[in-house]
């Protein structure tokens, strides 16, 4: 098969692929996505992607403009003016009134609410942004409605 041909023959394997730079929902994101033929090629080709993003400073060059964006703009409120920040529930993003724990609650990286609906009923808990494996324990939301 000549180069041309294989360039023009659809790719049945496709890869996104999200890198965040924190663990917030506020945090800048940047998303290619890779195209393979088989899905070997397409995991190769995202190793090359992502290796070659950090070697030529495309991750550094989005995380600083990012950064420079939020020194300088102030965000958008929104419809409604509701900035508050997004949390799950029911698997559709909804806003949050409480962007961190409660008053006395010692984790330094904010929390973000999370709701759903189990087995059990309704259930909400308050969970550490930093990123998984050095994150705090979740409060978990209490009958009276306070968290612990």
């Amino acid at each position: 098969m000549t180069d041309a041909i294989a360039a023009a023959a659809p790719n049945p394997f496709r890869i996104g692929i999200t890198l965040k730079a924190a663990a917030g929902y506020d945090a800048e994101w940047l998303t290619p996505t890779v195209y393979g033929a088989t899905a070997d090629e397409t995991a190769k080709r995202v190793r090359e992607l992502v290796q070659a993003l950090a070697d030529n400073g495309v991750i550094e060059l989005v995380s600083s403009a990012a950064v420079k964006m939020r020194d300088t703009h102030q965000p958008s409120t929104g419809k409604g003016g509701n900035s508050a920040p997004k949390t799950f529930q029911g698997g559709k993003v909804q806003s949050a009134a409480a962007p961190s724990g409660p008053a006395g609650d010692s984790c330094p990286h904010g929390r973000t609410l999370r709701e759903g609906q189990g087995a059990k009923g309704a259930w909400g808990a308050m969970f550490c942004n930093a990123p998984k494996g050095s994150n705090c324990d979740p409060l978990w939301r209490q009958k009276d409605g306070s968290f612990s």
